[in-house]
């Protein structure tokens, strides 16, 4: 099956900042689900990943930012959890506004675009 197209024709935003640092919408979608929920291993189920995964991306995050988005704290269910960072907050903040312009930016020639596709092919 086929995914819907994106009202806004966006399909994929990845900002890349150097060979080690990059935010796409996984990336912001995963730091979004760790705001929300305090838990990586939450974050990472909601959007249908693996611990193992969701803490992946965490690290390579933290590596790629050399200062970290996410912190955890260790300990039992009511003391451990995961938390953005000031960094992290910023991180996310910016590339979804960056998410926010370039929809804007590209809507006019989005919707010329999609008035030259055939009827059929809709």
């Amino acid at each position: 099956m086929n995914k819907p197209a994106p009202p806004s024709g966006l399909g994929h935003l990845r900002i890349v900042l150097n060979d080690k640092a990059y935010v796409g919408p996984g990336r912001a979608d995963l730091l979004e689900g760790i705001a929300r929920t305090g838990s990586i291993s939450a974050a990472g189920k909601d959007m249908g990943m693996s611990y193992k995964r969701a803490w992946g991306l965490v690290q390579a995050l933290n590596e790629g930012f050399g200062r970290p988005l996410v912190e955890t704290a260790r300990g039992g269910a009511a003391q451990g959890g995961a938390f953005l960072t000031p960094l992290g907050e910023e991180v996310l903040a910016r590339y979804r506004a960056m998410q926010t312009a370039t929809e804007a930016a590209i809507a006019d020639d989005v919707a010329l675009l999609r008035g030259l596709i055939s009827d059929i092919s809709r």
